[in-house]
């Protein structure tokens, strides 16, 4: 792959896609064919704005939280740096400060997770209020995350969530970074004008900078 080509980091959104257990699985059907319209297919999506790769806004854990259409999307648009913390089972201060994080603004961490777009981890690394602390004290606005939350699965008090968000830090989860290694890419993943969304599905693409 030549160095200026995108790559891709999106989980495909297909009938396979895993989904938070409980929340509204993705489908897709063609609505109307060609033969019944005369002259088009028409496809129909149902999902949850968390289907996927996504970004989540304030108000998915915030009632008074910012909804999507007033996030600013140049957060989710710039150079991001690419860390491997497979070898954590926390993303904390500790695990964070192993790692030179001056000079960007977008972190994304890939985990020891398999990404496997088709299975839901029973568990994985999750974000800690001193981790998120320690990425403002960088100058981090992003993160991206290769699980589906940066709390841990059963958590309820989602302390990752709220910690990024005191801090100020934008929140992208489920990316795909099994076939991308260390260091920094221009990063877009730019959520869909939704209004009143609590997040929103992304199509999250990288370029290695030279």
């Amino acid at each position: 792959m030549k160095d200026n080509q995108w790559i891709d980091i999106s989980q495909p959104l297909d009938e396979k896609l895993a989904h938070w257990p409980g929340d509204t699985p993705f489908h897709y059907v063609t609505e109307y064919t060609k033969e019944q319209t005369g002259s088009v297919n028409i496809g129909k999506l149902t999902m949850s704005l968390h289907s996927g790769t996504h970004i989540d806004a304030p108000f998915h854990f915030d009632n008074d939280g910012a909804r999507v259409l007033d996030l600013d999307i140049n957060r989710y648009t710039g150079t991001a740096r690419v860390i491997n913390a497979s070898a954590f089972e926390k993303l904390d201060e500790h695990a964070f400060s192993q790692f030179d994080l001056s000079g960007v603004t977008r972190v994304l961490v890939k985990t020891s997770v398999p990404n496997n777009p088709a299975h839901f981890p029973e568990d994985f690394p999750y974000v800690t209020p001193c981790g998120a602390d320690h990425l403002k004290q960088c100058g981090i606005q992003l993160i991206g995350v290769d699980v589906p939350s940066v709390d841990h699965p059963v958590s309820k008090e989602l302390e990752g969530h709220h910690a990024l968000l005191k801090n100020d830090i934008a929140i992208l989860e489920n990316i795909m970074l099994d076939h991308v290694e260390d260091g920094d890419y221009e990063l877009i993943a730019l959520p869909l004008p939704i209004r009143e969304g609590d997040g929103s599905p992304v199509r999250a693409v990288i370029r290695k900078q030279s």
